[in-house]
């Protein structure tokens, strides 16, 4: 497992918050251990998914991922 936090744009109450969780959940072999606004701390399994995908299932939802 390796852990990793995002940086994200666009976020700004709650239902954001929400978004960007079920966003995550959706990529196989990603949790998300901690979404606040403009910000997500996900472990990923290297194995099954990377940054990239992770970062597209956000981006699918509206939210620009701040790339490292």
């Amino acid at each position: 497992m390796k852990s990793i936090e995002l940086t994200i744009q666009g976020m700004n109450c709650g239902h954001c918050v929400k978004a960007v969780q079920g966003a995550i959940a959706s990529v196989a072999g990603a949790t998300a251990t901690e979404v606040k606004v403009g910000s997500a701390k996900v472990d990923l399994d290297e194995s099954i998914t990377g940054f990239e995908q992770i970062a597209k299932a956000v981006e699918e939802e509206g939210f620009k991922v701040v790339r490292p």
